[in-house]
C-alpha cells in the first residue's frame, strides 16, 4: 500500500531524515517507535507532503506521490491524524466531521460507522469540539480523517494525554480497522504497551534513520522497550 524509498529531508543545513525506506502493508499497523526529536514527526509530515523531500520516492497504491500536494494525497486516499489532534474547536463535532468530506460531493452524508466506532460522538454531535475532553478530542480526530474512507491512516502519537479507558477504545479501534484488511495504518507512539500489543510490523527510528525493524512478535525478544526507553 505505502513503499517509501530512501528519503532524505533536511531542514536548513541539518540532515533530518536519512535515507528512510519502509514499507506498509495492507491489513497491517507498522509501529514507528523513537524517542523525540529523532525524526518521526518529520516523517509524517513527509509522507502527507507537508514538507518536502530532498531525495527519494513516496509510492502510495502503486502510484508516486512524493511531489503530490496534501489534498492531492488526501484525495488519494491517505488519512492523517496530526500530533496534537488539531480539531476546529469552535465547530461542532457534526462540523468537524464534515471537515473530514471536504472533497467529496456536496451532500455526502458523514457514515453511521463512525458512530459505532466512537459512539460518545454521536451523543455530542451539537457541541463545540473545544467542549469536549482531550479522549474525545482524540477520537473526533480520527474519526474525521476516516470519514473519507481513506486506505492508509497515519496516526502520530493518538495517545498523547489521553485517559486508559479512551486508550483502550482506541487501540480497538485501530485493531479492528486493520483486522478489516482493506486498509494500512502507520502509528507513531511513545506510550510502549500500546504499540506492542497493536504492532504487526516495528521501525525503530534513532537520529533520522532506522536502527531496527521486523515483526511485532519479536519486539519482546529483540529489547525493543529498552532500545527506545528515554
Amino acid at each position: 500500500m505505502l513503499t517509501v524509498k530512501n528519503i532524505n529531508q533536511y531542514y536548513g543545513g541539518s540532515h533530518i531524515l536519512r535515507d528512510v525506506s519502509f514499507q506498509a502493508q495492507q491489513g497491517k499497523v507498522t509501529v514507528l517507535l523513537g524517542r523525540n526529536g529523532v525524526g518521526k514527526t518529520t516523517l509524517l509530515k513527509s509522507l502527507m507532503g507537508l514538507v518536502a523531500i530532498k531525495t527519494g520516492s513516496i509510492e502510495f497504491n502503486g502510484q508516486p506521490i512524493q511531489a503530490a500536494t496534501p489534498y492531492e494525497r488526501a484525495r488519494a486516499g491517505i488519512g492523517f491524524v496530526p500530533q496534537g489532534r488539531e480539531i476546529f474547536a469552535r465547530l461542532t463535532v457534526e462540523e468537524n466531521l464534515k471537515m473530514g468530506l471536504a472533497y467529496k460531493k456536496a451532500g455526502t452524508p458523514v457514515p453511521a460507522e463512525l458512530y459505532e466506532l466512537f459512539p460518545v460522538l454521536k451523543q455530542m454531535l451539537n457541541r463545540r469540539g473545544g467542549d469536549l475532553s482531550g479522549g474525545q478530542q482524540q477520537q473526533l480526530a480520527i474519526a474525521r480523517a476516516l470519514a473519507a474512507g481513506p486506505k492508509l491512516l497515519i496516526l502520530d502519537e493518538p495517545t498523547e494525554g489521553i485517559q486508559p479507558s479512551i486508550i483502550k477504545d482506541i487501540g480497538r479501534v485501530i485493531r479492528m480497522l486493520a483486522d478489516r484488511g482493506d486498509m494500512a495504518i502507520v502509528l507513531v507512539e511513545q506510550y510502549y504497551d500500546f504499540a506492542e500489543e497493536l504492532a504487526d510490523d516495528y521501525l525503530v527510528m534513532e537520529r533520522g534513520e532506522f536502527i531496527a525493524r521486523g515483526p511485532g512478535s519479536e519486539m519482546v525478544e529483540k529489547g525493543i522497550r529498552q532500545l527506545v526507553a528515554i
